[in-house]
This record gives C-alpha cells, structure tokens and sequence, in this order.
C-alpha cells in the first residue's frame, strides 16, 4: 500500500562514471536564481552592491564558499573519522556529502570578504545574501528525494514511502519499513517557508534599511528551528552527540549565533531610511 521509491537520479548518463544528475543540476539552478534575486536587489535599491562587476565576484565567492564550506563542513561534522585517514576524499564531490551548517560557514566568511574587497557595511550586504539561501536549499531537498537519500524515521502514515536504500541489499521489498520522506517536509520547511518569509521582510518591510543584520539573524533563526523540528522525522545518518542528532545540536548553535545577531541590530538602534 506504499509507494515504493524508484526515481532515477541520473538525467543523462554521458559515461560509466560522468552523468548529469539532478542533484548538480539543483545547485546549478540555485546559483542561477540567487544570481536574479542580487540583481533585482540592488536594481530596487536593496544591495550596497554598486554595478553588476561586484554582483558577479560576489555570485563567484558565494558560489566558492558554499562548495568548499558545504564540503569541509561534512568531512568535519559527519565523516571526521574517514577525513583524518584520508584527507583526499574531500575533492571526491561525486560522492556526495554537503553538509548545510558548514555551507552557511562558507557564505558568511565569503560575504565578509565580499564586504572587506569592496569596503561595503558587512551586515547590509550579509542582509542581502540571506534571501538567497532558501531557493537553492528547496532544491537541494527535492534533489535528495530524487536521489532517495537522508530519508526519514520508520512510519505508518499514508504518504509513507518505502526507501530501498534503507534496508540491507537484497532485502525483499515486503520487508522494507515504510519511512517518512522528511526530504520533502524539509524542503518545504527550510526552503519554501524560509524562501516566503525572506522575501516578504526584503520587500515588504524596511528592517534591512532600518535594522542592519537582523533579517541574517531572523534567517539563521528560522532555518535552526524548523531544521530542529525536521529532525524529529528523519533518520540520523550520524552517531548522536548529547543524545540529539547532529543536525538538532548543530542547529542550536545557528539559533543561538542568529539570536545575538538580532539583538546586535536592535542595540545599535534603527538606521536612517533614505
């Protein structure tokens, strides 16, 4: 009575070991709509960024940043032991394993450069790049659906799905426990709900112009909570730390970091609006 997971997650299969796969192809399209909303945004008057010159080298250390802290993230925070007996498998991206802690890491130390290179206010344009988030982790979701990967906790629900993965090779499908696709309720809850919210503070509010740093501090906030609360229906792919899955304790510390970040904003009291 459950659907029983079989999705390619290959779109074109080019030789035995390069293939174009959905996974890729969500990160290509994530880059390519972040690259939109920069523009839009400062088009509208959003972005302390000047001309489209600094949008580009913004796009490409946003894009080297989210690669290289996405990856160094998951060799640190989930595969350690794997990492120090062989440092080299981190350049192995076709293997998968990005973790989005570590990513967020990266695009925050990308935006600081961003804003030390083009002597720009750091928490403006930090404000800006936050928007730019949901989009590609929507897809990078649905990707790991496709994929049939970080799939969730054994249940009985009728919108169950059953994971061949899961269970050892060979296992008859019959005795295959039917699990949560908790892909797709965090694809909704970390990336539709946060991608609503975030742009409807960037457009339909003034706390960027007014409270530089809050809405990084709301985003950071917000992905921690809902990323908590994903959790309680996804498999831990990691031993527990404190009892808790990785993804909950790492999310403590992005509630807790956002937390600060609001309250810094609103010390330093509402900037003039132009």
């Amino acid at each position: 009575s459950y659907w029983v997971h079989d999705l390619n997650p290959v779109i074109l299969q080019i030789t035995d070991k390069l293939a174009i796969r959905y996974y890729g192809l969500a990160y290509v399209l994530g880059f390519v709509i972040a690259f939109q909303l920069l523009s839009l945004f400062r088009k509208h008057g959003k972005s302390p960024l000047k001309d489209a010159d600094q949008e580009s080298t913004a796009l490409i250390a946003l894009i080297i940043g989210t690669m290289l802290g996405g990856r160094l993230g998951y060799m640190l925070l989930y595969d350690l032991g794997d990492f120090i007996r062989n440092p080299l498998i981190f350049f192995e991206f076709w293997r998968g394993g990005m973790a989005s802690h570590g990513g967020f890491v990266g695009i925050i130390l990308a935006g600081v450069w961003v804003t030390k290179h083009y002597k720009l206010p750091p928490f403006r344009l930090l404000d800006v790049i936050a928007p730019l988030a949901p989009p590609g982790i929507l897809l990078g979701r649905i990707a790991n659906f496709i994929n049939g990967e970080l799939w969730g906790r054994v249940t009985t629900v009728p919108w169950a799905v059953i994971f061949p993965d899961s269970a050892p090779p060979g296992t008859p499908i019959s005795r295959i426990a039917p699990r949560h696709p908790s892909q797709l309720y965090e694809a909704f809850g970390e990336g539709l709900v946060l991608l609503v919210y975030t742009q409807w503070r960037m457009w339909k509010s003034d706390v960027v112009e007014k409270y530089p740093g809050q809405l990084t501090g709301e985003f950071l906030v917000l992905y921690g909570v809902v990323r908590i609360i994903g959790e309680q229906f996804r498999e831990p792919d990691a031993s527990l730390i404190l009892g808790m899955s990785r993804g909950i304790f790492y999310s403590i510390f992005l509630v807790i970091g956002g937390a600060a970040v609001i309250y810094n904003a609103r010390r330093s009291g509402p900037q003039a609006v132009s």
